[in-house]
């Protein structure tokens, strides 16, 4: 191990210090219950509840996934995604925030996603409960291993070790730390990792223009390739056989400028619909201290996403001009963000640069992990399978499922040729389709019922599956993202089955018009 690996690996080593310092640090008031272990008794201020949410949503993909993207083909797929995701944070923030906050306390002080969607509805035979939290053990297992990716790409890039025992090393540290903490650490530790993401984008976006020659250096470089710098159009990377860009000259080869229409743009901008069912967004909607500061964390949140998502799209514009042929392959695109910081930044200073994807990696994780894994323990185990079981007895199966959970995640992360915005679009999807559409309909449709709540959540995940795995296949039209027509069908099948069977009872009726008139 050379000078430099070696001081970036001890900036790495204290980062990870601190951040497991916080979990010893909240382990106790964690571990007091489960309600404190799963959020946290209610108890984030605005700042902490703004940040958290932002960072845990983010991940990885925000300094790998987003970056490479945009160096791979340009500024469109990138830059219209960043807008849908801007626009889907305000608006779940401005309308559902507050309503969710006063509702999963009038829903029997529900402290996870299912035990409010059960509650809201007054089901005795937990079946609305026992759907979400199957939905949630699946696509958070699928989300744990793009962020398991993540680590896995970073350690053998930064260090030259092999992918599957780096990945496997980040996932084990990831699952030691979630299982010692719980929310609070998780939450107070995103707060941490919120502002060092947001750093390391902000000092490698101005590190790599200024080694680019400046701002103008980089948009003419990204102007001289067809379709590179354009809201509706794509550059088409020419690849061989196995994938790999040709290079010419020393000079990546790209073809002719695809085209980018409506259908694409509305594809992209369908990301910000996700947000309406992301477990770990919400989850901070219903544990903030009061509702009243939910306006000030709805305003730091907006400040941090739009700057982060502004510069992690240009991050990839600029690498694409300092390193056109580094990274041949749209999976090493994702990779830029690490080339920036090691070739750009002193050793030291790069491996608190490198933190930030580690940040991002653990902020994530350990909110996937934990919310899967209250899905089981606290709505299946207990809920449904051992209604009598003790706070000590919920404890046990969170940690042996959370051991669960990661081993499967592991397993699907193996693949080192994984995308990780590919990975974490579909987990997106999966959530948005099944939670988005019955969370507004929850909260402001008084005639939502039990069966159209069960039509809606099994007909937006199903659709999901369906349209990814089959339709899209047909092209075309059907090669929009999965989660805009599954979004559309789960709301239909909201509708339709509740008006199509018996009203909701009255003691739910006056549920609803106690939280609306507040």
């Amino acid at each position: 191990m050379d000078a430099q690996t070696l001081q970036i690996l001890i900036a790495m080593i204290i980062y990870m210090a601190i951040v497991i310092a916080i979990g010893v640090l909240f382990a106790k008031k964690a571990n007091q219950s489960s309600d404190d272990y799963f959020l946290g008794g209610r108890t984030l201020g605005p700042w902490v509840t703004a940040m958290s949410a932002e960072a845990s949503d983010m991940s990885g993909w925000l300094l790998m996934g987003l970056p490479g993207v945009a160096y791979w083909c340009g500024l469109a797929d990138a830059m219209w995604t960043a807008v849908g995701l801007a626009i889907g944070t305000y608006l779940n923030w401005l309308i559902v925030s507050k309503r969710l906050r006063r509702y999963s306390i009038r829903a029997n002080n529900s402290i996870t996603l299912p035990d409010f969607f059960s509650n809201r509805f007054r089901e005795k035979k937990k079946v609305i409960m026992t759907i979400a939290a199957a939905f949630i053990l699946i696509f958070f297992t699928v989300y744990a291993a793009s962020c398991f990716v993540t680590c896995g790409k970073l350690f053998s890039t930064l260090f030259g070790a092999k992918y599957e025992i780096m990945m496997i090393l980040g996932a084990v540290f990831v699952l030691l730390y979630t299982i010692l903490g719980g929310f609070l650490a998780e939450s107070a530790s995103d707060f941490m990792q919120g502002i060092v993401m947001i750093v390391a984008l902000t000092v490698i976006v101005i590190v790599s223009t200024v080694n680019a020659g400046g701002f103008g250096a980089v948009i003419e470089n990204a102007k001289s390739i067809p379709g590179f710098f354009e809201f509706f159009g794509l550059a088409s990377p020419v690849v061989n056989e196995d994938g790999i860009q040709l290079v010419e000259s020393g000079a990546p080869v790209f073809g002719d400028a695809a085209k980018y229409g409506f259908l694409s743009v509305a594809s992209m901008l369908a990301w910000g619909l996700g947000y309406f069912g992301m477990p770990q967004v919400l989850l901070r909607f219903m544990a903030i201290r009061k509702e009243e500061e939910l306006k000030y964390s709805r305003r730091i949140a907006m400040v941090w996403v739009v700057i982060s998502l502004a510069v992690a799209v240009f991050i990839g514009i600029a690498g694409r001009a300092l390193y056109p042929t580094v990274h041949l392959t749209k999976a090493a695109a994702e990779n830029i963000f690490i080339t920036l910081a090691t070739s750009s930044l002193p050793a030291l200073l790069a491996g608190f640069v490198m933190a930030g994807i580690l940040a991002a990696t653990i902020s994530s994780s350990d909110s996937y992990l934990l919310i899967a894994a209250s899905a089981f323990a606290k709505n299946i185990f207990q809920g449904v399978i051992k209604k009598k079981a003790t706070d000590r007895q919920v404890m046990i199966a969170t940690r042996i499922t959370l051991l669960a959970i990661a081993l499967i995640a592991v397993i699907i992360a193996l693949d080192e040729d994984s995308v990780i915005f590919n990975v974490v679009s579909f987990a997106w999807a999966g959530f948005g389709a099944t939670f988005g559409p019955l969370m507004l309909f929850s909260l402001f449709w008084k005639r939502t019922n039990i069966p159209g709540a069960i039509a809606g959540m099994i007909g937006g995940g199903g659709m999901v599956f369906l349209w990814k795995l089959v339709i899209s296949k047909l092209g075309g039209v059907f090669a929009i993202y999965e989660l805009l027509p599954a979004f559309l069908f789960a709301s239909l099948c909201i509708v339709v089955v509740s008006l199509l069977t018996a009203p909701p009872s009255k003691e739910i009726e006056e549920d609803f018009e106690a939280v609306r008139a507040k």
